[in-house]
């Protein structure tokens, strides 16, 4: 669904990326390495918040650069690690929001686009929760709404900047089960993580970015060894293996 041909990027005289050439599968990808490897720019370079500064992306078996903004915007989908809603919303008027990329600047939402709302609502389980303020939602009820306004959009692919950053074992448990559920359907999902057991818990592919040395890519399971996970943490790492299940610990 996604591949990076030589991408390169920085911030004034300090380099970020470096020549990445990838190829994002179908399924669920992690983008996995430490704090300050270019995750997050990653991301945004793949929704064309921001340009590389050298090499291609293509999307769909398209260059980037061919898609207009609006064409984006129906193709991916994104949640950030951070918003801030800056308005008394309801769950409801939130997440109807994401239906921007399919009305005219001037088009009201219609029936169709108020369908969409509730049918999202419904699929996560939070159709209760969709006359609450999103101010008095919980930590982990507001990562499930965040994540219904961007599937509100019907996007094909779903980018997840550290999805279960702050959130409970009982609530990270739900939104890694939700991201394998989307998949089976259909959606192609990327998330970024620092931790290599959330990459573990819920990622087929995993991309593992090294700083200023480019990144490895391929099934997450046979990727995350000991050897290259010490290397690009900097740190002694195991791998083990208890009652079949893998975890990975310093």
């Amino acid at each position: 669904m996604i591949a990076l041909e030589r991408v390169s990027f920085g911030y004034e005289s300090t380099p970020v990326l470096d020549g990445i050439t990838v190829e994002i599968p179908a399924g669920v990808t992690a983008l996995l390495g430490p704090n300050g490897v270019g995750k997050t720019t990653l991301l945004r370079i793949i929704l064309g918040i921001v340009r590389p500064q050298a090499g291609r992306v293509w999307i769909a078996g398209r260059p980037q650069t061919s898609y207009s903004r609006h064409e984006l915007s129906r193709l991916i989908g994104l949640v950030p690690q951070n918003e801030t809603i800056t308005f008394d919303l309801s769950v409801h008027e939130y997440v109807l929001l994401g239906r921007a990329p399919h009305l005219h600047p001037i088009e009201l939402p219609g029936p169709r686009d108020l369908e969409a709302v509730l049918d999202v609502l419904d699929s996560l389980g939070i159709l209760d929760l969709k006359d609450r303020a999103v101010s008095s939602l919980s930590g982990g009820e507001r990562q499930l709404v965040i994540i219904a306004r961007a599937l509100a959009q019907q996007p094909k692919i779903l980018l997840l900047d550290e999805p279960t950053a702050h959130l409970d074992l009982a609530n990270q448990a739900r939104v890694l089960r939700l991201l394998r559920a989307l998949a089976a359907q259909g959606l192609s999902v990327l998330l970024t993580t620092h931790d290599p057991n959330i990459a573990l818990a819920v990622a087929d592919y995993t991309v593992l970015m090294r700083r200023g040395h480019g990144c490895l890519a391929g099934p997450t399971r046979t990727l995350l060894t000991a050897e290259n996970l010490s290397s690009v943490y900097g740190v002694p790492v195991a791998v083990l293996s208890v009652d079949g299940h893998i975890f990975i610990r310093t």
